[in-house]
């Protein structure tokens, strides 16, 4: 049994139904007392642009408020007040789900930090209280620049203020067809990361956490929504033209995962270990992902209590 998700990045052209039915709002209407979804466009620069990456939101979230979602949003600017910035964090404590917006990452980065010292001094403050919403079993996602931000690394971060929420895994963002050797030149850039490609509409969900023996363990489930039908977007679905989701190794071999498939990971403490696991979508079989080849593991169970 999989565990609901604590981090989600996707990639996406527009509100695709099944990725943002089944694994955003549903996730926020499960809860018997607290139905909130939180979308943070600080990643778009100005005002209008962050109204308007809200507006690409909303008119989805409005179709679930008759079942009790509350969609909010928070605008940055220049002029916030001390008391705007204790609203801003408090919602992001609070909310089931909270949503990284597109734009530029780096100034999303900026803008959250910064908050964070200006609230109390700690420039960390942000990445603090999405790790303690990922204690806590709350979904946090991150779209586009969102999906960058929660990641592991990028391939342009010299200073790695990448938040991690899904430990050791970078993205290619709106991924494309011809898009190996950039992944691969990832993969070679940033060795400790495992590195994937997500094209419209796909996306990968984490749990992570630790063992009693100390080692850190992973589940990512890989997402591929075929939902989005509307012809004059067709270009940009690259999932409905038979994309899908592309990891380079390190050593240039690939391996292409399909909706459904999951990865299980364990590292020890001192990373001498790193064990990895891929279970094919409607497969009982578990293969190694460094011989891809059958393992003699029977499931996510067998895994972690061998580790």
């Amino acid at each position: 049994m999989l565990m609901k998700p604590t981090a989600l990045i996707y990639s996406s052209h527009n509100r695709c139904e099944y990725l943002h039915r089944y694994w955003i709002v549903e996730r926020a209407l499960q809860s018997h007392h607290n139905k909130t979804i939180f979308y943070i466009p600080m990643s778009m620069g100005r005002f209008d642009q962050q109204d308007y990456s809200w507006g690409t939101f909303r008119w989805y979230f409005d179709r679930f408020t008759q079942w009790g979602l509350q969609a909010r949003t928070f605008f940055w600017s220049e002029e916030l007040s001390d008391d705007d910035v204790d609203v801003f964090f408090r919602m992001v404590h609070d909310s089931e789900v909270v949503i990284l917006g597109g734009g530029n990452s780096y100034l999303g980065f900026e803008r959250y930090n910064g908050l964070g010292v200006r609230y109390n001094g700690d420039y960390d403050f942000f990445n603090k209280l999405l790790h303690d919403r990922q204690a806590r079993g709350l979904l946090t996602a991150g779209f586009s620049a969102g999906a960058i931000q929660l990641a592991d690394a990028c391939d342009y971060d010299s200073q790695h203020k990448c938040y991690g929420l899904i430990y050791n895994v970078t993205t290619r963002l709106h991924y494309e067809w011809g898009g190996e050797e950039r992944l691969a030149e990832m993969a070679r850039n940033i060795p400790h990361c495992l590195c994937f490609g997500l094209p419209n509409d796909s996306g990968i969900a984490s749990n992570q956490g630790r063992l009693p023996s100390g080692n850190r363990w992973q589940v990512l489930q890989f997402i591929i929504d075929n939902s989005w039908d509307v012809p004059r977007d067709g270009f940009h679905i690259k999932t409905r033209q038979g994309l899908r989701i592309d990891h380079i190794y390190r050593d240039g071999r690939k391996w292409i995962f399909n909706g459904g498939d999951v990865m299980v990971r364990v590292i020890s403490p001192d990373y001498a270990y790193q064990g990895t696991w891929i279970m094919p979508a409607g497969s009982s079989s578990v293969v190694d992902y460094w011989t891809q080849q059958p393992s003699g593991y029977h499931d996510l169970a067998h895994i972690l209590a061998a580790h």
